[in-house]
């Protein structure tokens, strides 16, 4: 039920319109907005509001609260919903949220990008003197909402001088500020950040870049086309 609820809460805590993912659970739960805030202890429309967006996008207490509230429910109704979405949503996360690969020999950057088809976003000065001892192939969303920021030493392998692949990416921001985060608790960060599935990252994500001094590259190559491209040299 844990892992259910991280996987909810995440989901609207990441998502572009968190209202309607908001919207989109309740309903899926079968829970009203007057009984959901009758739980709560507040008012149908500030519900009405959240998923509407007249309110700002809800902080991560109110989603705690809001995925919370839909789950008890649900339980004082027998738990049917729960059980349902356990069997059907947690199986499409049992696949470990990130893979670590090794290279055999070290791999310029210039090339690890030109084998990704990538583009590079900041500070292109740092190609040329940059080698890639290994990378990583994230899922963004799952890394996030499932991995502790203390455990995200295990994303960098046997060295830091690699890439991080942030697979199925929106606008770069999440995984970015993810990592500006995470440095505080590990002190590490990776010679190149690489976002799949888009050219151009949010202001905000090429401006973390820019102030942690990461070499940030885009692609929209498939990851497993990424993953056969790089094999001769793990």
């Amino acid at each position: 039920m844990e892992k259910l609820a991280l996987i909810i809460a995440g989901e609207i805590a990441l998502s572009k319109d968190p209202g309607s993912s908001m919207r989109k659970w309740r309903e899926l739960f079968g829970v009203s907005q007057a009984e959901l805030a009758q739980y709560l202890g507040i008012s149908p429309s500030t519900i009405s509001d959240y998923e509407s967006g007249r309110r700002k996008s809800p902080g991560i207490g109110v989603v705690r609260r809001f995925v919370e509230a839909l789950i008890a429910i649900d339980q004082s109704r027998g738990g049917k919903i729960v059980k349902q979405l356990e069997r059907q949503v947690i199986k499409g996360y049992e696949r470990a949220p990130f893979e670590t690969h090794e290279f055999y020999t070290a791999i310029t950057a210039e090339e690890f990008i030109r084998r990704i088809n990538g583009n590079v976003v900041v500070h292109e000065e740092l190609v040329p003197n940059t080698k890639i001892f290994g990378y990583t192939l994230i899922d963004s969303i799952r890394t996030i909402t499932e991995v502790p920021v203390q455990e995200y030493m295990k994303l960098f392998g046997a060295t830091p001088q690699r890439a991080l692949v942030f697979t199925g990416v929106t606008t770069g921001r999440s995984p970015m500020i993810a990592l500006k985060i995470g440095k505080f608790a590990v002190e590490m960060l990776p010679a190149m950040v690489v976002l799949q599935g888009i050219t151009t990252p949010d202001v905000v994500a090429q401006k973390i870049a820019e102030n942690e001094g990461i070499l940030l590259v885009t692609t929209l190559m498939d990851p497993k086309d990424i993953v056969r491209n790089l094999l001769e040299y793990e």
